[in-house]
């Protein structure tokens, strides 16, 4: 305990609710506001108790890595997400967590991803030829973000399930965590608005699409159990994994694993993919060196696993959008005993947030953090970021375990697209954020495409 106690100061989000559709709409203007007054630190107070926020990250980095142990997953995770989604690595705390972690995180070994490259490469190309292809050729005007989506959902799909599940099933589960995503949003940013919901038949919605598409998942760990077949993908990944005492995941284990997989592995990237191309086509001289550095290394080749290392622009163009368009722009948790730390006391039970998208965007700890420069990231560069000060995939040992499995998607797909396509934004839309679980787009991005 610190001789004398900083004060840290109260803000009652609630106390004007004439804003209110404001903040429930896009907070992160009102986070912003809060934060930059508050020299990067306050308590905020949405309905009943207090919660605090911070962007600093020598304190988020306290509470993800240094003093992780005492911190747990809060509430909104608790009772909103792990009800959708299940007991998996996102959701689940302490020794189970633990447990599963150790026994996952093998099985994203180079030779599993390697073999999976291969998936990823053949669902681009056939993404590109049958849609994407057809764009160019009429010059119709398309939403960006719903086609990196569709293409991300179909990238973690096969990459998961393989040849699994009907393409009509898999559809089934995208409608599902959509459905899901909303009702989370709208229980923890006015829970006063759950008995309406139920009213409207929005809640037994979501119920009933999630238990149709845990049938299909559990049809397909059955199938794929009993069939002895071999894959060479996220399924059968899970499905080998071992605890220390030899046994394997029950079926309720496997579904929570494979929802949880599923849903960050599409969500991360399509929101960052969507945001890169505005970016990119926003400006030129980045596009043409995006371009060039990707012939350079591949010709007219396709990327493989084994030219990752060398696509080292795009890689710093993907970390730069994520900087800019973190898609996991917040995360909390709830300290399970009193803890301290920078002279600054944090009270068990009482919520830390850490807005990340606050952090990404401070000048502090980014020389003019408002531009898009992908030189950021350059191994140099690197070197030089204040620990904790970027977090696209989160920190400590809770660092998201697909990581490399995204960059690498992410990778593949913007030099694939940028040898074959000139992209064309559309003048004079509405480009605005909407932060739900992840960072959207709020109205999509609009664009034209042509061949390049």
């Amino acid at each position: 305990m610190p001789k004398q106690e900083i004060e840290i100061p109260k803000v009652w989000i609630m106390k004007n609710p004439l804003k209110f559709p404001a903040f429930v709409k896009n907070p992160i203007p009102t986070f912003l506001k809060l934060l930059k007054e508050h020299d990067g630190l306050c308590q905020i107070k949405m309905t009943q108790r207090y919660a605090y926020m911070t962007d600093r990250p020598e304190i988020i980095r306290h509470f993800l890595q240094k003093n992780h142990k005492n911190y747990i997953k809060t509430s909104i995770v608790k009772n909103s997400l792990k009800k959708q989604i299940g007991n998996g690595l996102l959701t689940s705390d302490g020794d189970y967590w633990l447990k599963q972690r150790r026994a996952i995180q093998p099985g994203f070994h180079r030779k599993r991803l390697e073999a999976i490259s291969h998936i990823m490469i053949r669902e681009i190309n056939d993404y590109l030829d049958n849609i994407m292809d057809a764009y160019a050729e009429s010059g119709a005007v398309f939403d960006m973000h719903k086609e990196m989506t569709h293409l991300a959902y179909k990238i973690v799909s096969k990459s998961l399930f393989s040849g699994s599940l009907s393409d009509e099933k898999l559809d089934l589960i995208e409608e599902t965590i959509n459905s899901a995503q909303e009702q989370i949003v709208n229980e923890v940013r006015q829970p006063f608005m759950i008995p309406w919901l139920w009213l409207k038949g929005d809640i037994r919605k979501t119920n009933l699409l999630r238990k149709e598409a845990d049938e299909e998942i559990y049809k397909a760990i059955r199938e794929r159990r009993e069939s002895g077949e071999k894959h060479d993908d996220l399924l059968d990944m899970l499905l080998e994994t071992e605890y220390e005492d030899g046994t394997g995941m029950t079926e309720q284990q496997l579904r929570d694993e494979a929802l949880i997989l599923y849903v960050a592995g599409h969500e991360t990237s399509a929101n960052a993919m969507t945001w890169a191309w505005y970016l990119i086509t926003s400006h030129p001289e980045i596009e043409e060196e995006l371009l060039k550095s990707s012939y350079d290394i591949l010709g007219n080749d396709s990327p493989s696993f084994e030219k990752l290392r060398e696509l080292g622009y795009s890689l710093q163009v993907i970390e730069e959008t994520m900087r800019l368009y973190p898609p996991a722009w917040i995360t909390d948790r709830e300290p399970l005993e009193d803890d301290e730390t920078e002279g600054i006391r944090i009270k068990k039970g009482q919520d830390i947030i850490a807005l990340i998208y606050s952090v990404h965007h401070n000048a502090k700890y980014w020389e003019n953090p408002e531009e898009f420069k992908p030189e950021r990231f350059t191994p140099e560069n690197k070197k030089k970021h204040v620990p904790f000060s970027y977090l696209p995939f989160g920190g400590g040992p809770r660092l998201c375990i697909g990581n490399n499995f995204a960059l690498m998607e992410m990778q593949f797909v913007l030099v694939e697209m940028v040898r074959r396509y000139k992209f064309e934004i559309i003048k004079d839309q509405q480009i605005e954020l909407n932060p739900l679980i992840t960072l959207r787009p709020r109205y999509g991005i609009k664009m034209k495409v042509s061949n390049g």
